[in-house]
C-alpha cells in the first residue's frame, strides 16, 4: 500500500494520522493542508468499517490505533455505524478552501458526509394536474 510520508518519520507519522483519525471522530471535522486530509480519510473511512462490523476484533483494532481512547470507540460503533449502516464507503468529504499565508499550501476541511434521509418524491405538475 503506498502512502504519503508527510516529512515526517514513521512513528511521527503514525501518531499523527492516529491522533487526527480521532479528531475529525469527536469533532466531525477538521481544518488540515489537503495532502493530510487525503491521508487521513483512508483511517477514517476504515475505522467507521470496523465499527460497522461491529465485532470484537474490529473493536480491538480501533482500540489500538487510536491508542486506546475509549469515548473515540464508543462514538465509531455506537453512533457512526448507525448512521452510515445503509451507505458503502464514501464517509468523508474534503471542501476546499484559499492557501495558507506562510507558505501557501492549500487547505481543505475534511468532514464527515450527513447521512440524509430519504426524502418523498416530489409530484410533478402532470400528477398534480391528474390529481385535480
Amino acid at each position: 500500500m503506498a502512502y504519503r510520508k508527510l516529512g515526517r518519520d514513521n512513528k511521527h507519522r503514525r501518531s499523527m494520522l492516529a491522533t487526527m483519525t480521532k479528531q475529525v471522530v469527536q469533532n466531525e471535522s477538521i481544518t488540515t493542508t489537503e495532502t493530510r486530509a487525503k491521508e487521513v480519510r483512508k483511517f477514517v473511512e476504515k475505522m467507521i468499517t470496523y465499527g460497522k462490523k461491529g465485532d470484537l476484533v474490529s473493536r480491538r483494532k480501533v482500540l489500538a490505533f487510536v491508542h486506546n481512547d475509549t469515548e473515540v470507540v464508543d462514538k465509531i460503533f455506537n453512533d457512526l455505524a448507525k448512521r452510515y449502516e445503509n451507505r458503502n464507503g464514501g464517509y468523508t468529504q474534503i471542501l476546499k478552501l484559499e492557501e495558507r499565508r506562510g507558505d501557501n499550501s492549500l487547505m481543505v476541511i475534511l468532514k464527515l458526509v450527513e447521512e440524509t434521509t430519504p426524502v418523498e418524491e416530489k409530484t410533478t405538475k402532470k400528477a398534480k394536474k391528474e390529481e385535480k
